[in-house]
């Protein structure tokens, strides 16, 4: 894998406006449009991060230490308070943290085994916790609307996904039969009305109805296995996107399924499981088994996706409903400048 950087994660926030990074050196947000560095913590003052998680273009971000050299211990998250330079808050449990998700009234830390829920940013008082089935990519979603407010965690069972509503904290509802496998990625709509998993396997992504619980459609990334880095509902929840170690981001219509390409393969013989899958409706490259994330951009009516990966590359690509892609930019958003900050 090449990762010259020291990158040991990336994380889009909540409306895909920008993206963090977490370095062996400390971390830094990048604005999406345009790209420019909007934050640098050096690792003098925060050592190396695991993960990190911004709110929004806010001044709080999430961190977890990590790396070679962590200045803070793994067991713990920590909000950053880049108005006030300080830290704000501390959370610290008995076991490694994962991950975090941070929603406006709401912080999320992921373990391995148990998902924590506290108020935010007002005190930090836990309104909920659950275990889950073993989770060492620290899935958990949440969406961003304050009238549906859904998260979505992996079940106990394997493959299995769960669904809370904190808007009806009383209402309990039996995790769904999402895939065969474990879990890979997670992701949940702006409005919380739309879940999409895939499974280590990488070959399938489910796209369920949150309320009714119900398969909405079934879309497929290829017929052999791959490891997938991330999946994404565009804003207004009608394409979803997809990145894998194949080195291919992958399109999907959701809302209007005609668009998808349809398999020319014949219902014979052992390949007949694959005659009515739907397949992406447009496609890009990226450099293959490097980890990647990729979202849409927050513009309106835009419809461009942006890549980011762990050897400091940035790709945005440009799609239509007719299939076409187009590269509309790229860069190195780890030699990008500071200066203007």
């Amino acid at each position: 894998m090449d990762n010259p950087y020291g990158i040991l994660g990336l994380r889009f926030n909540q409306d895909y406006a920008c993206f963090s990074v977490a370095l062996e050196s400390g971390l830094r947000i990048y604005n999406v449009n345009p790209l420019v560095e909007k934050l640098r913590l050096d690792d003098d003052l925060v050592g190396g991060i695991a993960e990190c998680e911004m709110l929004y273009r806010s001044n709080l971000v999430a961190i977890i230490g990590g790396g070679s050299k962590p200045k803070f211990a793994e067991n713990t998250v920590l909000i950053w308070d880049d108005a006030a330079k300080k830290f704000v808050m501390e959370l610290t449990f008995g076991l490694p943290v994962i991950s975090a998700r941070l929603r406006r009234d709401k912080i999320v830390c992921i373990l391995r085994n148990q998902i924590h829920v506290f108020r935010f940013p007002n005190g930090a008082s836990k309104i909920y916790t659950c275990e889950t089935r073993d989770n060492p990519r620290g899935l958990c979603e949440l969406n961003t609307t304050s009238d549906r407010q859904i998260m979505a965690f992996p079940g106990v069972k394997c493959g299995t996904l769960q669904i809370k509503n904190f808007s009806s904290p009383d209402a309990t509802q039996a995790p769904i039969k999402a895939h065969q496998t474990d879990l890979a990625c997670i992701a949940v709509s702006q409005n919380g009305n739309i879940c999409a998993t895939a499974s280590t396997k990488g070959t399938l992504i489910r796209v369920f109805d949150t309320l009714k619980r119900t398969l909405l459609v079934e879309l497929r990334r290829g017929m052999d296995t791959a490891r997938l880095y991330s999946i994404n509902f565009s804003l207004d929840s009608e394409y979803l996107c997809v990145s894998s170690d194949k080195g291919t981001v992958h399109i999907f219509a959701v809302k209007d399924t005609v668009l998808n390409k349809r398999s020319k393969i014949p219902k014979l013989g052992m390949f007949s499981q694959y005659a009515d899958s739907q397949w992406g409706l447009a496609s890009f490259t990226v450099p293959a088994e490097v980890p990647c994330i990729s979202a849409f951009t927050s513009q309106q009516n835009a419809q461009s996706v942006i890549a980011v990966c762990v050897d400091g590359k940035y790709y945005k690509h440009s799609f239509s409903d007719s299939g076409h892609c187009n590269r509309e930019e790229y860069d190195v958003y780890m030699e990008i400048s500071n200066d203007d900050i």
